[in-house]
């Protein structure tokens, strides 16, 4: 039996309206993935900054021999970030979870106080705000990184609550916001490498990357933010190659921790005298997140 040409035509129709509507399906699902991925991807990176942050006050609060109760405080809410880091990494519901959320506001909170108490702590010393007490007092970036683990998952939290349609948070596109707030702790983070590498007097040559790259990194990703929406490949290529310099860095500290007196064998010691083995994690973690934050701002409208 042969169909007619009105036949062919009908059933050319239909399939191409099947295929508009698979392919708005396929959209919608996309801009919903993005919207939720995007949130996981801080959960992971607050999770991450979490990570070194309990390994790090652990350490040097235990080298204080907690002599502040408050000491006790850091490497407790530390670890509940963590957890709410890893849950958050695993949950595709695009909606806020309250008890992740509280977690990442007590971080953040704590991480303020911290710093406090850490500003306090060089300011008491002789000589006040001076490069020996900064280099050898209590260390600022340290709840610094509490607070941007806590700011990271909350905003991962408030995002999962916005449309998959253009997000936005604190009045602004979601990938703006997310993008200012990864570029500003990518800076502070590289600003604390930046102290201690010249207490190091750059002894490696290796030592300048963490305070290049990822200043490079965060200054284009703020450009990225405030102009207009467009790709980005090089702002994309510098936050790639920050998260590498996280994990050199890291097996480069454990390298240097290896070449103290006694090696690992002494790590009771070497741990607490050699480079910080937690520290350089940090740039790949906010370096995560601010690639994630350009995916959602290089799709936006404004």
């Amino acid at each position: 039996m042969t169909l007619s040409r009105q036949t062919w035509t009908g059933v050319a129709c239909a399939l191409a309206g099947v295929a508009a509507v698979a392919a708005i399906s396929r959209r919608r699902k996309t801009e919903r993935l993005l919207h939720v991925e995007t949130s996981r991807a801080f959960n992971r990176s607050s999770a991450l900054l979490a990570c070194s942050v309990l390994t790090d006050s652990a350490m040097e609060h235990y080298r204080g021999a907690f002599s502040n109760v408050a000491m006790y405080v850091p490497p407790a809410v530390a670890t509940f970030s963590l957890l709410a880091g890893f849950h958050g990494g695993a949950d595709r519901t695009p909606s806020t979870h309250a008890v992740r959320h509280a977690i990442y506001w007590s971080a953040a909170l704590t991480g303020l106080a911290g710093t406090g108490f850490h500003l306090y702590n060089v300011m008491k010393r002789p000589g006040g705000w001076s490069w020996q007490n900064l280099f050898y007092a209590a260390p600022l970036g340290a709840p610094t990184a509490l607070l941007l683990s806590g700011a990271l998952g909350a905003a991962a939290e408030r995002l999962r609550n916005q449309p998959a349609h253009e997000p936005r948070l604190l009045g602004m596109p979601a990938g703006k916001a997310l993008g200012l707030l990864s570029g500003i702790g990518l800076a502070g983070t590289a600003g604390e490498a930046a102290l201690l590498h010249f207490r190091g007097s750059f002894q490696h040559k290796a030592m300048y990357a963490p305070v290049s790259v990822p200043p490079a990194a965060s200054a284009l990703l703020l450009h990225a933010s405030l102009a207009k929406p467009q790709p980005r490949w090089l702002a994309r290529a510098m936050l790639q190659l920050s998260w590498l310099v996280g994990w050199v860095g890291t097996a480069l500290h454990v390298r240097g921790v290896a070449r103290h007196h006694g090696g690992w064998r002494n790590w009771s010691q070497n741990l607490f005298n050699g480079p910080p083995v937690p520290a350089p994690p940090s740039f790949s973690a906010l370096a995560l997140a601010g690639l994630a934050a350009l995916r959602l701002r290089e799709g936006e409208r404004q």
